[in-house]
């Protein structure tokens, strides 16, 4: 069944029974034939997330998407996807000339082994390392390490608004989904989000920065890949601004992260090399941009960014080494949609943070502030509930997705972080020689040239139902 366009002919009308696709979408992509109009899609967007139907028709100029993929792991017959990019990849790898540096993401050590008929939370980090050298990938790189990265650039932004220097609350700007969604419906919060730039793309911008000058690469040459669990990921590296390292080598057509490819891509491409996971010999990371803490690997689950943060703000607020309790941050921990804390931080007094994922909870927090019946200082959001651990690249283990298969994924983070000498971003060795010898103080110059980012207001483009 082919896609209905409105009278111009440009953008696909609203179908019953289906969210309407973009059809340039760098994220998702739907095959009409497969669609069977069960509306399930229409459940994911209009429910879970909150974008379809929250906003007035007829569009202007955009259909309105924040590229979560949601919607992929609640077809029932795979007509949505994400937008296939495995050729690029292989093309890449193909291509004598090209350096091609790949980095994974927490979620998908704990979520590819699915693919492949092990249970959901299977740990598969190195066995995935082995698969990738596998593939031909000159370089495997954990972006684990730059959510230690980023854990110090965002908490040290987070003490200085805490000493006036910027709004609060602080809001998390590590998921695309979530950030495109404030963008989209709360352009007025555009201020509290931080700068900094997620894991993903600032491993990107030292990739083709830091670790072009200690290989004597060309970053020109180098190809940088990703694999995420996250389908909104691509949709962000094509972000305009996402070229710190081509800014900063004077060459803007530079990106920060080339291809972007899902963990269920990652499985197909492993598929198609007739790789058996399971049988492979364990391998580790390539040294360089790869060292983490247990802090880090937490990014992957909703309220993970917040208990990594607040470890480290302990510390740049008081000198002092957070106390254990903050190492098992309860009340921030668990699949609920919204959870809040209070922790006691010295030379920072007692701090309000919460926690949040999936954008229907988003909604009622934003509201709180909106209307100052809640006081945060700090507030992460996760575009996908459960955080992603569930992102829309991700494996179709259940359908819908199932708080069993979210918890077992979970479970496995939560006991990387445990198993790690070193639970504490600030204690990252490779993180304090990074500082030290090349980017120098976190939110210093070369870090917000580096590191950090902008946003824009999105909500021109649409007319936005107002809460």
């Amino acid at each position: 069944m082919p896609e209905q366009y409105n009278a111009k002919g440009v953008f696909p009308v609203q179908v019953r029974g289906r969210v309407p696709i973009d059809p340039l979408n760098l994220a998702i992509r739907r095959d009409d034939r497969k669609c069977i109009l069960c509306g399930q899609c229409v459940e994911a967007c209009e429910r879970v997330q909150t974008v379809m139907g929250h906003y007035d028709l007829p569009l202007i100029d955009q259909i309105p998407c924040i590229d979560c993929g949601q919607c992929t792991l609640w077809c029932p017959t795979g007509a949505i996807t994400e937008v296939d990019d495995t050729a690029k990849v292989i093309r890449a790898l193909e291509n004598p000339d090209l350096h091609v540096v790949v980095q994974t993401a927490p979620a998908t050590r704990v979520a590819l082994g699915e693919e492949f008929g092990m249970p959901p939370g299977t740990d598969i980090e190195l066995q995935q390392v082995a698969a990738l050298k596998a593939l031909g990938f000159d370089t495997v790189l954990d972006t684990n390490f730059s959510a230690d990265l980023t854990i110090m650039e965002e908490a040290t932004e987070l003490v200085e608004r805490l000493h006036g220097k910027g709004p609060l609350p602080q809001f998390t700007s590590c998921s695309p989904g979530w950030v495109k969604f404030c963008e989209m419906f709360y352009p007025e919060f555009i201020p509290n989000l931080s700068s900094a730039k997620s894991p993903m793309t600032m491993l990107g911008a030292m990739i083709k920065t830091h670790y072009a000058k200690v290989r004597g690469i060309d970053p020109a040459k180098i190809v940088s890949v990703a694999i995420m669990p996250c389908t909104a990921k691509k949709s962000e590296a094509a972000r305009p601004e996402m070229n710190g390292a081509g800014m900063l080598w004077e060459k803007p057509e530079i990106r920060d992260i080339d291809i972007v490819l899902t963990t269920r891509e990652l499985a197909r491409l492993i598929k198609s090399r007739q790789i058996d996971l399971a049988e492979l010999k364990p391998q580790p990371y390539d040294r360089l941009l790869s060292e983490y803490s247990g802090a880090g690997v937490l990014f992957g689950v909703t309220g993970g960014v917040m208990e990594a943060a607040v470890r480290t703000g302990y510390y740049l607020a008081s000198g002092k080494r957070p106390p254990d309790a903050l190492l098992d941050l309860q009340p921030v921990r668990g699949l609920k949609g919204i959870k809040e804390a209070t922790v006691d931080i010295p030379g920072a007094g007692q701090i309000r943070v919460a926690v949040c994922s999936g954008m229907s909870n988003a909604r009622p927090v934003l509201d709180a502030i909106r209307k100052g019946e809640k006081h945060w200082h700090f507030v992460e959001f996760m575009g996908c509930p459960g955080g992603c651990i569930a992102g829309g690249g991700q494996p179709r283990s259940a359908l819908p997705p199932s708080d069993a298969v979210r918890t077992a994924r979970m479970n496995a983070l939560y006991s990387l972080d445990e198993r790690q000498t070193v639970r504490l971003s600030y204690e990252n060795s490779e993180i304090k020689a990074i500082y030290d010898n090349f980017l120098g103080k976190p939110c210093g110059e070369l870090p917000h040239r580096l590191l950090h980012t902008h946003y824009q207001d999105r909500s021109m483009h649409l007319n936005a139902k107002k809460a």
